[in-house]
């Protein structure tokens, strides 16, 4: 069995609980397989990075084997607002909708899923030919938006998912947590080497990598801490200004740019 997510946010859940830690969200139109299927609560594979986690029955529409190869095999099309919102002509309804979310099988003015026919108005997001560039600017729509674990949207996200989201409306899938993400792309040698584009990873006492961020020009990192903020980075860390401080220990950079091949 597969299904689509047809509505703005939805949570993924560790465990079949509305208790549960949140692992992460789902955006309009992420893809997915449904492992089990229950009343309540069904388990689920996202397509794009293979995350499991449990989803509300009734916040998702099954979709045909034949609809979900459809979707994988079609370029992915995104807006470049923080908001926007999609018509939906069989109930007359519009559907809210948040940077990062994908319009599967977008042609035209629109895109059907199977029965459903959407009418969308908007701006799709084209890249711009300097991919660093690109990535960076992109980044920086997000400033401000609330930290939340698991989250994925302007209005609460977290330091993977903010990193995951931006490499992907470039084409480049990446792992949804910060320790998977640190396996992919060239490690650095020297954080002078480092350009826009490339990734900062972070550990604790113990070695365990549980921060990232992207690297911006002028030395500086942007990155899910509290909120999306920019702050300066050196080869200790991360220095917060406002703080005085050192926030995060640096562990390693990661060139992923030309080196994780576009979907």
């Amino acid at each position: 069995m597969y299904g689509l997510c047809n509505l703005s946010v939805i949570p993924c859940r560790l465990e079949a609980s509305d208790a549960s830690e949140q692992v992460t969200q789902l955006l309009f139109g992420d893809h997915f397989e449904v492992l089990s299927h229950g009343p309540v609560w069904c388990r689920i594979r996202l397509a794009t990075d293979g995350y499991e986690g449990f989803i509300g029955s009734k916040q998702f529409r099954f979709i045909s084997p034949h609809t979900f190869s459809l979707i994988e095999n079609t370029p992915m099309a995104f807006f470049d607002d923080l908001v926007q919102v999609v018509y939906h002509e069989n109930s007359q309804t519009h559907i809210p909708l948040v940077l990062g979310s994908n319009l599967p099988l977008f042609a035209g003015d629109g895109f059907e899923i199977e029965n459903d026919v959407y009418r969308f108005q908007g701006k799709l997001f084209t890249p711009l030919s300097d991919q660093r560039r690109s990535l960076q600017e992109l980044a920086g729509i997000y400033l401000n938006a609330p930290y939340q674990w698991g989250g994925k949207s302007p209005f609460g996200i977290d330091c993977s998912g903010f990193v995951q989201l931006i490499f992907k409306m470039h084409g480049i899938l990446l792992p949804r947590d910060a320790r998977v993400q640190a396996e992919y792309g060239n490690t650095l040698s020297f954080v002078e080497e480092a350009e826009p584009g490339d990734l900062a990873f972070f550990d604790n006492e113990e070695g365990n990598i549980i921060h990232v961020g992207m690297v911006i020009a002028g030395g500086k990192i942007i990155h899910a801490s509290g909120k999306v903020r920019i702050d300066k980075l050196d080869h200790q860390g991360i220095y917060n200004v406002e703080a005085r401080n050192y926030t995060h220990r640096l562990r390693l950079l990661k060139r992923i740019v030309d080196e994780v091949d576009a979907r």
